[in-house]
């Protein structure tokens, strides 16, 4: 019951701050994108000085139990107002004029389907396969092409700027820049339209088309975090891109907290009672049930506490985060430490972006996994190690290749090891499996680590696993590929 009381009590003032809010000619709409702390002061206050309070700013709110309170309120702050208003920098359009130019493109590849989108020129959907003699048989469909009525896949954008007087520029600053959700978080984005694809047989052979979206990621090359058909023959691509992070209008925006501050009047206790019973049970529910003493110091150490907490998490898009897209940052164990672990098989390192994330075990498995909030995670086991059809593997292939220094010493360059006896493909009826190649990458981080995965032919995949971490054992590895720990 008292929760209920609480959430009145809240609700109520959020409520009424929103009239408020309408009659000044502001939002009037409660939002998930405004965030509100509602702080319990007690006499002794002292009202925070700028322009966001006002003494006569304020409501009067009485809870169920008849508890009085004096709420003041602020004025919606944005911190990035100020620094939009004055930017006179590029277009969004000129911004990304550069990735035009160098005609790159980038690649997403899923377990059947290779998607490439080659910017500002096409979107092509295909899938390759190697018959009899080497023949390549490439099965493709292109989602889009850009548009023949234009010579810039940016129209009114960077041409825009060359326009006398630069009204045309103007415009395309005061347009309202569209938002999406990507990754739980609204985000920014510049769309670019291709049409003219492949006829679509379900659409009266109606040509397909995408919509490329770009989004501001500062860490970003211009990876394809994800690829939807959002209705028939229509797709979505999200394409980050840290080339958009220069205009403020396309940065992450992280809300302020607007703090409401609310005064107990006379007779009414320093906050509501009911709210004051629900942190207690709160409280109560996060304590454990027994405090026991650990058995040794080390399991109590800030580094095994960091084993738990570094598995890969979803990309902040625009966010601080400090990966980039397709790498992740491992434990900060000590470097003996995460290389006992990791030989083990018992710390493993994931990586991937968009629908399709990897988990690689050493000595162990190698997964395909995709975790959705309603059902669940969906594991395909790609390849399990077998030590026997390792060696069977290596006695055919190279499971360790050198490169020569400068010096001409030769230097472990590249380890190759082989899980078989995944789950069964679809498509061929046989086991998946997979080769995984061990390489050394240098880093000005110690602890990245880069996991992406190739399927040369159906089913069959290599996992690429880089790591400065890794540069530290592959001298180790024998003529089988076996690496242990360094003396």
């Amino acid at each position: 019951m008292y929760i209920e009381r609480v959430f009145m009590l809240l609700w109520g003032i959020l409520e009424l701050y929103s009239n408020i809010a309408g009659a000044r000619g502001g939002s009037a709409s409660i939002t998930d994108e405004i965030p509100f702390k509602i702080n319990w002061p007690g006499a002794e206050f002292t009202l925070p000085t700028g322009a966001l309070y006002k003494e006569d700013d304020f409501v009067i709110m009485t809870t169920t139990d008849k508890e009085k309170y004096k709420c003041l309120l602020p004025s919606l702050s944005n911190g990035d107002e100020d620094e939009e208003k004055e930017y006179a920098g590029p277009s969004p359009a000129a911004l990304l004029e550069p990735l035009f130019k160098q005609s790159s493109c980038s690649y997403r590849i899923e377990s059947y389907w290779t998607y490439e989108v080659c910017h500002g020129k096409h979107v092509r959907q295909y899938h390759e396969e190697k018959e009899t003699g080497q023949k390549i048989n490439v099965q493709e469909y292109y989602l889009g092409n850009m548009m023949k009525k234009t010579d810039s896949p940016l129209a009114g954008g960077a041409k825009s700027e060359k326009t006398e007087g630069g009204d045309t520029d103007k415009m395309e600053s005061e347009k309202e820049v569209p938002t999406k959700n990507v990754e739980g978080q609204l985000t920014a984005y510049y769309p670019v339209d291709m049409g003219n694809g492949t006829p679509c047989v379900l659409k009266q052979n109606q040509p397909r088309g995408t919509s490329v979206l770009y989004v501001c990621h500062p860490e970003a090359k211009h990876e394809i975090l994800s690829i939807a058909e959002v209705t028939t023959c229509e797709y979505e691509v999200v394409v980050l891109t840290p080339l958009l992070c220069g205009h403020p209008k396309y940065r992450f925006k992280s809300s302020p907290v607007n703090a409401i501050f609310c005064q107990a009047m006379s007779g009414s206790p320093l906050r509501p009672q009911s709210l004051s019973q629900l942190h207690k049970e709160q409280e109560n529910l996060l304590k454990p049930p027994f405090s026991a003493v650990p058995d040794k110091e080390e399991e109590t150490s800030p580094a095994k506490e960091e084993l738990f907490s570094s598995t890969h998490k979803p990309l902040a898009v625009g966010g601080q985060a400090q990966i980039a897209v397709g790498t992740t940052h491992i434990s900060r164990l000590t470097d003996e430490q995460l290389i006992k672990e990791f030989l083990s098989g018992s710390y493993c390192l994931h990586g991937g972006v968009g629908w399709w994330k990897y988990e690689f075990c050493y000595g162990r498995h190698v997964h395909q996994y995709h975790e959705d909030k309603e059902q669940g995670k969906s594991i395909v086991v790609v390849g399990s190690w077998t030590e026997d059809e390792h060696l069977e593997w290596a006695q055919k292939n190279v499971a360790r290749s050198y490169q020569l220094r400068e010096d001409g010493a030769q230097k472990v360059k590249v380890v190759s090891h082989f899980y078989g006896h995944g789950d069964v493909c679809d498509l061929t009826g046989k086991p998946r499996q997979v080769v995984v190649k061990l390489k050394c990458k240098e880093s000005e981080s110690p602890h990245a680590v880069t996991v992406y995965m190739l399927e040369p032919q159906t089913c069959q995949y290599i996992l690429g696993v880089e790591s400065p971490v890794i540069c530290k054992i592959l001298d180790t590895a024998d003529g089988n590929g076996f690496l242990s720990i360094p003396s």
